[in-house]
């Protein structure tokens, strides 16, 4: 299960790298009085990567669910392991993607990481007592 508590550590960190990567570089001086309203006036891939982030946030929710469900319903732990990591690569892809403007791309491994969340939900419903 530590390779799965890992992916979980990463999963956490990557609304912040979203939020960091949207405000980097910027032309003008970012208002922390107003964040939200700063970032939605961004353009392109920091756009982008805004939008990024706070799909993270949704698939982080998800993600520790799905983790609970196995963790709770007693999955293999190999098997957990082995679709957290799954998860994390199609996060990581997601975002990629999402600076890369490839939409189509972009939503399937989308769907990946979900199906992957959904994968732990009934890997622990099929192993609860």
């Amino acid at each position: 299960m530590t390779t799965a508590l890992w992916a979980l550590f990463v999963a956490a960190l990557m609304p912040v790298v979203c939020a960091g990567i949207s405000k980097a570089g910027a032309t003008d001086r970012y208002d922390n009085r107003n964040p939200r309203d700063w970032l939605s006036r961004r353009e392109g891939y920091r756009a982008r990567a805004y939008a990024a982030q706070q799909n993270s946030w949704e698939a982080l929710i998800v993600f520790t669910a799905g983790l609970a469900a196995a963790f709770l319903g007693g999955a293999d732990p190999s098997a957990v392991s082995t679709v957290a990591i799954i998860f994390t690569v199609a996060r990581i892809a997601y975002l990629a993607c999402y600076l890369a403007d490839l939409a189509t791309l972009r939503s399937l491994v989308w769907l990946v990481g979900f199906g992957s969340c959904l994968c732990l939900i009934v890997m622990g419903a099929q192993h609860a007592a």
